[in-house]
């Protein structure tokens, strides 16, 4: 792609379908490594006790995992049927749907006094899952909703080409991080944590960058935007304490559930939006919002869930 636009467009001048955000190449392959390193480091964490879920009660491991991987995707091409938002906007929030769980979500598990083994084992499932699930999984529910399907056509996006590349980026390191992991312990103890900051802190600078550079298109569309963020994300909170509660599960595991669904890794879907998507504007402003506002949706619920117990007189 081009280089870094010195002055952002301004919101009278695109159409939101057509308006991209363009970081320069040096930019886009500093976010595609940040991300690889992020799914290395993302393996090095991997231990066989991260999915023990699936062996001591594999009921609730099992519905969080289809309530993850499958209902959030299908809710949201519903979603996108019955609102009809810019395709660039249907994009952002089916591409968001698609990606693994947050780890923010684990944290927030625990201060809600939920299932916070739950939550760690569905975070670990999802986002080893996302390797192999993501890409395939942005390109068929996006197929589904028939003005994303025209938009990927118009802007000449490559399918196999996103899949290769994509799926390099993510499987790769993934399976690296698991071979270190398993024959080199040692190493993997003591680079895990640098890991962590060293691609999270890089991905930050460059997404911040980025909003620095197109700060007024961003205020410009997000304003439009809050609502149907808030909208989706709170049917995201929704439909995993629904299905929790279809399925039978404790309070406790509810929650977990709850936060499973509801955060999502909105930083992996920019990423691959910016990378390999060419940096549709729409999508870029949903997924920015999304991770924002999640945080502030999760924290709210933990306030609301403490003081369910605390008039309920008991813990779960």
């Amino acid at each position: 792609m081009g280089s870094v636009m010195v002055e952002p467009p301004l919101i009278d001048d695109f159409t939101l379908d057509l308006f991209t955000l363009e970081l320069g190449r040096g930019a886009e392959v500093g976010l595609a490594l940040s991300l690889s390193v992020m799914m290395f480091s993302v393996a090095l964490s991997l231990r066989p006790d991260s999915f023990r879920f699936l062996r001591v009660a594999p009921r609730a491991f099992l519905i969080g995992i289809i309530a993850q991987l499958l209902a959030l995707p299908a809710l949201t091409v519903l979603l996108c049927a019955l609102i009809e938002p810019a395709p660039s906007v249907a994009l952002g929030m089916i591409l968001v749907a698609c990606c693994p769980g947050g780890n923010v979500s684990n944290m927030l598990v625990l201060l809600a006094r939920g299932n916070a083994a739950l939550s760690v084992s569905l975070t670990a499932t999802s986002s080893l899952c996302a390797a192999f699930i993501t890409p395939v999984a942005i390109l068929f529910w996006s197929s589904l909703y028939p003005p994303t399907a025209e938009l990927l056509t118009q802007i000449d996006f490559d399918a196999i080409s996103f899949l290769i590349q994509t799926s390099t980026i993510l499987v790769l390191p993934l399976l690296l991080g698991i071979a270190c992991n398993v024959y080199l312990p040692r190493i993997t103890n003591a680079i895990r944590l640098p890991l962590v900051l060293l691609s999270t802190a890089t991905l930050l600078v460059l997404i911040l960058v980025g909003l620095a550079s197109y700060w007024s298109a961003f205020v410009s569309i997000g304003i439009g935007l809050v609502g149907l963020v808030v909208v989706h994300n709170s049917c995201a909170f929704a439909l995993g304490n629904g299905i929790a509660r279809l399925g039978g599960l404790s309070v406790a595991d509810r929650r977990a559930l709850t936060y499973e669904v509801g955060i999502q890794n909105a930083g992996l879907g920019i990423v691959i939006l910016l990378t390999q998507l060419g940096g549709l504007g729409g999508s870029a402003v949903v997924a920015g919002l999304w991770g924002i506002w999640h945080i502030i949706a999760g924290l709210f619920l933990v306030a609301v869930f403490r003081l369910m117990d605390k008039f309920s007189g008991t813990v779960p």
